[in-house]
């Protein structure tokens, strides 16, 4: 547990505490909005792209293998990172702690699992993981900024070195997989053909708004982001050894958590952009500033995250996850009356937002890990963690999109905030119909566990 929360910690604050140092990148390499997108996105990319290699990899060639191979790219990568000279070098390297962090993510949810064969105690340590990575995203703003006024921007990637070789040396002292491992053939052809799917919708979403949706460099990639998907479920559904089966999308709770989790991100990471958007931009609030409005909504993510078991544990997931996701809606519906997060008034909705968002990734998470066979839960993992990183962008694409037609915080929050409700109530009822009845006899027990509530009496 500790050498992987060590990991997700690292992964997880670099996300958020990049942010911060836009300013004292533009002033070192004198770049534009567009540049400093691609620092914030290259990373994105290349994570979101590279999440299910990642997870084939590790069930290849073992959970600790790959995933000491991962730590030691990021943490090679974030020190390029703090050591590059311009643009093009800070924007390579961010694009390698993508690779790093894509091979090491779905690797210690397998080590997780393996560790923990227990589906409760599975579940308990999932919640803590995420919820190391909640504090992660809480207090990346401000971490950022505490390195950046003591040092310069510099300093949030070189802080990665030591974090990344202590976990690499906890990670050392783990045992090998236990058990023979598949020797099945790589999918090559499954890879490239996701890379280029993920890859190119994400660049899509990442150029639209300065090329133009309509634009034809737009409207080629879309077209080519589609072909290339369609031609990967071909590939995947025909291959003798895909890399991502799609048979495990024949149980309703993988099917069902991998929606939701792509759902919440979406509401989530949308909604965090534009807030973050209002409150620099509207407000003229500091970067700081910005971290500590944004607090109520971050605190509330770990918070979610290390109470999701215990109430997984008592009331099973059905409900309280379809209760989360309306605990989306009814954040959105309380900020409506106010025109914008700004007063007292809107931290309970912002409350209940960041609660919602924290319980529905390890609620979603254990369930999906239970319901395949061992040697798919690192590609099950991966297929979970690259729906949320496409969810995320699409809710960033999507919201910046909002933002940009109405040209005023005051007409995108409305229209933000009903499609927040929308999402939100079709999430709820996708996974209340995906677990709703009783799972099927021969089933994976360990699924039962997450979803129903411990019975007493006969089973």
């Amino acid at each position: 547990m500790a050498a992987t929360s060590v990991s997700y910690v690292v992964v997880l604050l670099d996300t958020s505490i990049v942010n911060v140092a836009l300013g004292g990148i533009t002033a070192s390499m004198a770049t534009d909005v567009a540049g400093l997108q691609w620092v914030v996105n290259a990373y994105t990319l290349a994570f979101a792209s590279l999440l299910l290699t990642g997870g084939a990899l590790g069930d290849r060639w073992g959970a600790r293998n790959v995933y000491c191979a991962g730590l030691a790219v990021f943490t090679l990568a974030s020190t390029l990172c703090g050591a590059a000279p311009g643009l093009p070098g800070l924007m390579a390297a961010r694009a390698l702690q993508g690779i790093g962090a894509a091979l090491l993510v779905p690797c210690s949810l397998k080590l997780i699992n393996q560790a923990f064969p227990d589906p409760e105690r599975r579940a308990r340590a999932i919640g803590l993981w995420i919820g190391c990575g909640g504090l992660a995203m809480a207090t990346g703003p401000l971490i950022g900024g505490i390195l950046i006024h003591a040092f310069n921007w510099r300093s949030i990637f070189f802080v990665n070195l030591p974090i990344g070789l202590l976990g690499l040396a906890m990670t050392g002292r783990l045992a090998s997989e236990p058990g023979p491992r598949p020797t099945r053939p790589f999918d090559l052809a499954g890879q490239m053909t996701a890379f280029v799917a993920i890859g190119t919708l994400i660049g899509v979403l990442i150029e639209g708004d300065g090329l133009g949706w309509f634009s034809v460099p737009m409207l080629a990639g879309l077209a080519l982001a589609l072909a290339a998907g369609a031609l990967f479920l071909r590939i995947e559904a025909r291959a003798a050894h895909p890399m991502l089966p799609l048979s495990l999308f024949k149980d309703r709770v993988f099917a069902g958590s991998v929606s939701v989790s792509l759902a919440s991100a979406f509401v989530f990471y949308g909604f965090l952009f534009l807030i973050s958007l209002y409150h620099q931009r509207h407000q003229g609030l500091s970067a700081i500033q910005t971290g500590l409005a944004l607090l109520p909504v971050t605190a509330m993510v770990a918070c979610g995250s290390f109470v999701a078991d215990r109430v997984a544990r008592i009331y099973g997931t059905q409900r309280p996850l379809s209760v989360a996701f309306g605990l989306y809606a009814i954040g959105a519906l309380g900020l409506l009356p106010t025109g914008g997060p700004s007063s007292w008034l809107t931290v309970p909705p912002l409350l209940a937002i960041g609660l919602a968002s924290g319980f529905i990734s390890p609620a979603a998470t254990a369930p999906a890990l239970g319901a395949v066979a061992s040697h798919h839960t690192g590609i099950a993992s991966a297929a979970l963690h690259a729906a949320r990183q496409t969810g995320a962008a699409l809710g960033v694409a999507i919201f910046g999109a909002v933002l940009a037609a109405t040209a005023r915080f005051d007409r995108a929050l409305p229209v933000a905030l009903w499609l927040i409700v929308a999402v939100s109530l079709a999430a709820a009822l996708t996974w209340w119909r995906s677990v709703g009845r009783p799972p099927p006899e021969g089933a994976n027990p360990s699924r039962s566990a997450h979803l129903t509530p411990p019975r007493t009496g006969t089973s």
